[in-house]
């Protein structure tokens, strides 16, 4: 090893931070050189904190013996992260002069569906009942565990048995037993279970991390939280794309034709209820030529109303995704959004109808328009309480494009609220 090696891996190891910030910032054609020969133990906490994208560009510029030792010392949920995109033949070719142990590992791991706790895994810190507390000690050091307050415990068949917390172990004298310090516990989950069961089982039993077992009960991995709020805040930003009429798998670097293909069915969609808007406003087409302050007013009351609902929607989606409210608490959730849009409805009217009246000095428009404004806002409540109900009891996704059936919602309710008022107040206009 060169002492330009060295240097670089002494750096890696000691500044992870600012080599991670300078693998990211690197261009794509540097970087077989500038890893050249650097070996897979000092490569690997880099790649697990490069972003996705990086880590698999980096991966894919370091050569045949240094991806195979990355994928020997890899956890699982990383191994999966780097290999995923390939095709068989790649992976054939990969995998090739991998140990059978460890080649069989990860073609199990690379089965399991996305967000379950397969996917989520770790690797766990191989500690067993029958050590000491010294020996417990070293193992955990030379681990690459970080931040974690437990670890688990298997037997001589490397089956669960429970798990011990670090304080209790940086607490021990030297010559206590182990064994005290155990929490005996077989509670786990498969490595199919779902993102929602793993989030129940760290809610019910307050823990930091979930056992991963396999059908007999041996420990497979850990899934710490830090990876269960990722996937969640994935799966939210997905859920956010959807809302808006996009697709979740979508990201910023695809490409133009990709995304055409997956935000058009959605824009034409739109484009119909936008007509279905419209032709609300066409039925007081001779009302707006009489008062034409009206249509000055009406992105007014559209506008707060779309805010409204978005607030609605956004509340009522999380709390379905949390599992807080079900499709029978669709009653509850709409009293409580109905009156949320009454007093802010009332509160609005009062600052827009004072804003109008200064505008107009009409206390006629002023006074549609306050009408108008409560009516909206209790329509904006009432939609964005009950689209992604709706949309979960008849079994769809209840994030899949709300927002545009709620802006169709808040628009024509909002349109027909302020003309429709100011048709049987006209005489006042």
């Amino acid at each position: 090893m060169t002492l330009s090696v060295q240097l670089k891996e002494a750096y890696l190891a000691l500044h992870p931070k600012q080599s991670t910030e300078l693998l990211e910032q690197l261009a794509v054609d540097e970087l077989s050189m500038e890893l050249e020969s650097i070996t897979p133990r000092a490569i690997l906490p880099i790649l697990d904190r490069l972003t996705s994208s990086r880590a698999n560009q980096v991966f894919a510029h370091l050569d045949d013996e240094q991806r195979r030792g990355v994928l020997k010392e890899a956890s699982p949920r990383l191994a999966v992260l780097l290999v995923a995109e390939y095709n068989e033949e790649q992976r054939e070719s990969l995998f090739s002069s991998l140990d059978a142990a460890v080649r069989n590992d990860l073609e199990r791991i690379l089965e399991f569906p996305e967000d379950t706790a397969g996917r989520l895994m770790e690797k766990p810190v191989d500690v067993h009942s029958d050590m000491t507390i010294e020996q417990v000690k070293n193992r955990i050091r030379e681990s690459d565990v970080n931040r974690a307050r437990s670890v688990y415990v298997v037997n001589n068949k490397n089956k669960l048995v429970g798990r011990v917390d670090m304080q209790d172990l940086a607490l021990a004298e030297p010559g206590d037993e182990f064994s005290k310090f155990i929490h005996k516990s077989r509670l786990a989950v498969p490595a199919t279970a779902k993102r929602e069961e793993i989030v129940d089982f760290l809610e019910q039993n307050r823990v930091d991390s979930v056992p991963v077992v396999d059908t007999e009960g041996r420990l497979m991995g850990i899934v710490r939280y830090q990876k269960i709020f990722e996937a969640i805040e994935s799966v939210a930003s997905s859920d956010m794309l959807r809302m808006m009429g996009g697709s979740g798998d979508e990201r910023a670097l695809s490409t133009a034709t990709f995304s055409i293909k997956r935000r058009l069915p959605w824009l034409h969609i739109n484009l119909l209820t936008a007509f279905l808007a419209a032709s609300v406003v066409g039925l007081f087409e001779n009302l707006i030529a009489q008062f034409t302050a009206l249509a000055v007013l009406l992105p007014v009351v559209a506008g707060q109303s779309g805010n409204a609902g978005s607030q609605a929607l956004a509340v009522t989606i999380r709390g379905i995704a949390l599992r807080e409210i079900g499709t029978r608490e669709w009653r509850g959730v709409l009293r409580k959004e109905v009156m949320v849009g009454l007093v802010n409805g009332v509160v609005l009217a009062s600052t827009c109808g004072l804003g109008v009246f200064l505008w107009s000095r009409s206390i006629g428009l002023s006074l549609v328009i306050a009408v108008a404004m409560v009516l909206s806002m209790i329509a904006a409540g009432i939609a964005g309480a009950l689209v992604p109900l709706v949309l979960t009891r008849v079994g769809q996704d209840p994030a899949t494009a709300s927002s545009i059936i709620l802006t169709t919602v808040t628009d024509v309710a909002g349109f027909f609220a302020f003309l429709g008022t100011a048709s049987l107040l006209a005489f006042m206009l």
